[in-house]
């Protein structure tokens, strides 16, 4: 089995011809998601993933869904914990933060989930009826 990094997955999912190492990289990157027998894609890459494809090239939310079904759709494809993934695509496809969703689909055993972050994403998960219950501490 084979590990993939971020910038592998990025180079396979993004067409970016104005970036010369890009278009360089881009059939590399190609060939090892193509023709490799056993990748495994750790939980990690997902997250920086998704920060990548939105902060550096204004991927939304749902061009991240298509990303991450496509991927989670390959039979070759291991990816470390894609329960949580997929269960935290759906709560991202609502409306909660990628990052935040996959924190609590793995803090999900767990009665309460505190976070400084901001009150809109408690606000956001009780409404979507996530557990655990997102509490800002005061």
């Amino acid at each position: 089995m084979i590990a993939i990094d971020t910038n592998i997955l990025a180079r396979f999912y993004v067409e970016d011809p104005n970036d010369p190492e890009a278009v360089r990289q881009r059939p590399i990157a190609r060939r090892i998601l193509t023709e490799s027998a056993d990748l495994f894609v750790p939980l990690t890459v997902i997250l920086e993933l998704e920060w990548v494809l939105r902060a550096f090239y204004g991927f939304g939310s749902d061009d991240f869904a298509r990303v991450i079904t496509h991927l989670l759709g390959l039979s070759h494809i291991n990816v470390e914990n894609w329960p949580s993934i997929a269960d935290a695509l759906e709560l991202h496809r609502e409306g909660l933060d990628f990052a935040d969703a996959l924190h609590l689909k793995a803090g999900q055993h767990c009665e309460i989930f505190y976070s400084f972050d901001d009150r809109r994403f408690a606000r956001r998960a009780k409404k979507l009826g996530v557990k655990p219950n997102v509490t800002v501490p005061s």
